[in-house]
């Protein structure tokens, strides 16, 4: 089967039309989804929880370093 314009413009064409689509149907007065399912938002609060996630990750496996009482020492040892 014959590609439709090109080889690069068909999915361009694809996605777009998709993309377009989704917008559609989420602003739309009889499909309008509340503001706090759209994608935008969901997406928003996925983000804040993978964040909260790595920083609690990172947290408890992570030390507190005293900086000032390693600068102190090195001090002392010149």
């Amino acid at each position: 089967m014959a590609p439709l314009l090109s080889r690069t413009l068909d999915p361009i064409l694809g996605v777009c039309t998709g993309i377009f689509a989704y917008y559609l149907y989420e602003t739309h007065p009889r499909t309008a989804l509340p503001e706090q399912e759209r994608l935008k938002e969901l997406v928003k609060w996925k983000l804040e929880k993978n964040k909260r996630e790595k920083e609690a990750k990172l947290g408890s496996d992570e030390e507190t370093i005293d900086w000032k009482a390693l600068a102190e020492v090195a001090e002392e040892k010149k």
